[in-house]
């Protein structure tokens, strides 16, 4: 691929990648704290740790990755011409819009966090089993998406 990245483009790709990565494994970890941290006795000691632990999670891997990938990416999406109308990225677009899903679950992941932290008990342990599946399942066709670039 050739554009405004030049010989970076594998650089930035590979970079884009690692964070992904990083940000695909601590989406799948939130839950399961969360879950672990409703398992524990209300007030305590148990959910102290868990609020410090869903606390770094968030400040060490969770954020920095998202906006890394949200960077990079619209670094490489840039290269791609999306900005110049350049055709044929109809898989980009969808990509996009699921990538902004995502992020939407991770805004929503940190405001559970934080309910949690005060105390609150707003879903159910069985519901965030569930939604832990949230970040594979968008995974599948954003990884297609990139990949085969079906239309």
């Amino acid at each position: 691929m050739t554009g405004w990245l030049g010989g970076a483009y594998l650089w930035v790709l590979a970079i884009h990648v690692i964070f992904v990565m990083f940000l695909m494994a601590a989406l799948f970890m939130m839950p399961r704290y969360f879950v672990y941290h409703m398992e524990a006795e209300p007030g305590s000691a148990e959910v102290a740790r868990w609020i410090d632990r869903e606390h770094k999670l968030r400040r060490i891997i969770l954020n920095p990755s998202l906006i890394i990938v949200w960077i990079l990416g619209l670094m490489l999406a840039a290269n791609s011409g999306l900005f110049d109308g350049t055709d044929g990225l109809g898989w980009l677009h969808v990509k996009l819009i699921l990538v902004l899903g995502l992020s939407a679950y991770h805004g929503w992941l940190i405001g559970l966090g934080k309910k949690l932290a005060r105390g609150e008990r707003p879903i159910s342990g069985r519901s965030l089993r569930l939604l832990n599946e949230v970040p594979g399942l968008v995974a599948i066709p954003v990884i297609i998406l990139a990949f085969v670039k079906p239309f």
